[in-house]
């Protein structure tokens, strides 16, 4: 199949998932102490921009059944805050809950979240690694074009983008999982001196439902 042939299809269904769960997370009523209990690593779920934690509720409940006690940072709200912001309400609830050993799974933007996390020396020993799906690590030329500041953040030459470039050490203990194609970041999510894993499919919301993902997580729990 022709390249843009190929691209186009994984691009509607990449858009199809993509209404499908925010519907879905719009009319949910769990809430997230549901998956509070387990006696497996703790993970933190760091969902995208304009995302709850529920747009990411199937991976959640399966590393839940899992026997890894999920936990949501509430403060991220949608994740509209600048990433450093976004951080610091991720550090608070790691000192407020004492949580250590901590699997950090983040979507799209929560990956430069949880990244700003990992180079913090206070913090840094409380997680173990982290799997980031299609986060934007080297940022994304549509950055460039969009008018929205919180937007134009993901621009390669952003400052934010640029710091977190920069800081190469918490990269050996994050997994970057990303497909072949990516209608959000068209250079990819290879991070260096990460494990780096693309898929043989593409998209940026729905590569949160392969497989490949939990197998990540249970990967870094070992």
């Amino acid at each position: 199949m022709p390249h843009p042939i190929r691209n186009a299809l994984w691009w509607v269904a990449d858009y199809a998932y993509a209404v499908t769960w925010q519907v879905r997370a719009f009319f949910s009523r769990t809430g997230p102490a549901s998956f509070g209990a387990g006696e497996r690593q703790p993970i933190v779920v760091l969902p995208g921009i304009y995302e709850t934690w529920r747009f990411m509720q199937p991976l959640i409940t399966e590393l839940h059944e899992r026997g890894h006690p999920v936990h949501v940072v509430t403060a991220l709200g949608r994740n509209r805050w600048p990433v450093p912001r976004g951080a610091r309400h991720v550090a608070d609830y790691l000192r407020e809950q004492d949580l250590r050993d901590v699997i950090l799974v983040a979507h799209s933007k929560g990956g430069l979240v949880g990244k700003q996390v990992m180079t913090d020396a206070e913090l840094a020993p409380r997680v173990r690694g982290m799997v980031a799906v299609a986060s934007p690590f080297g940022g994304s030329f549509y950055g460039r074009l969009m008018l929205l500041p919180s937007l134009r953040a993901f621009s390669p030459g952003a400052p934010i983008i640029r710091a977190l470039t920069r800081e190469l050490v918490p990269n050996e203990r994050i997994v970057s999982v990303y497909g072949r194609f990516d209608p959000h970041i068209p250079g990819g999510s290879e991070l260096a001196g990460a494990r780096n894993v693309r898929l043989d499919t593409g998209g940026h919301f729905r590569i949160l439902a392969h497989p490949r993902v939990v197998a990540e997580v249970e990967r870094v729990t070992e």
